[in-house]
């Protein structure tokens, strides 16, 4: 019971989301899925060219996303999930996204923005909302949605401390688990948020976890 308990507060608190936000898009169109290591979404995308920037048995083919071997308009989709903030040049990941693209096709994508180092040193960048709609500002249509509001991020980045830090006291990782169950539910607390300290202009989840984008181009 004990191990039963510790198995469902150590389940990421983001897994969820992701899996029901990948539902919502899945398609039987021609896809490109970059940095795909184990194809964990075949059931969704069944038509998928797989492939990453290291070699794995299960992958279609091998590749660097900033440089994509494939024709312009071959795809329908391009899905790209947790792979921009590794890449060294988004804004030319991004570009090769745009024109593997089919007219009308779309790009799903999600990557990290409040999140700790990970995939060390392999790490690069973070992204704001803002900061993605410009990297796609070629495409005709963005939508941009947080993974997580404010007061959930923070319970994401404590459940983080609970996996990534060995910590001296042997509670403190059940005790990190059992505080971000807490915050992702006290959301509903918050009455306002604001874009700067000043408080002159409201602003919606100040901190998130990280972004789904869809763009169409």
């Amino acid at each position: 019971m004990v191990s039963t308990l510790k198995s469902r507060l150590s389940t990421k608190l983001t897994r969820q989301r992701l899996a029901a936000f990948l539902e919502l898009h899945g398609t039987d169109a021609r896809t490109l899925e970059v940095g795909a290591k184990n194809k964990p979404y075949q059931r969704l995308f069944p038509h998928t060219i797989s492939g990453d920037i290291a070699r794995y048995s299960m992958l279609d083919a091998q590749f660097d996303a900033h440089a994509l071997p494939f024709a312009g308009a071959s795809f329908g989709v391009v899905l790209c999930t947790e792979v921009l903030e590794h890449c060294r040049q988004p804004h030319q990941v991004i570009a090769e996204f745009y024109r593997v693209l089919q007219p009308g096709g779309k790009l799903i994508l999600t990557t990290r923005f409040l999140f700790p180092i990970h995939d060390a040193p392999h790490d690069y960048f973070r992204f704001t909302k803002y900061g993605l709609q410009a990297l796609c500002e070629s495409f005709s249509h963005v939508t941009v949605t947080e993974e997580a509001a404010t007061v959930e991020t923070m319970g994401v980045l404590y459940q983080r401390l609970a996996y990534q830090v060995k910590w001296k006291l042997p509670f403190m990782r059940l005790f990190l688990h059992l505080f971000a169950r807490i915050l992702v539910r006290a959301q509903g607390l918050v009455r306002e948020e604001y874009g700067d300290i000043t408080r002159a202009s409201r602003e919606q989840n100040i901190m998130a976890s990280g972004y789904y984008v869809v763009a169409i181009k």
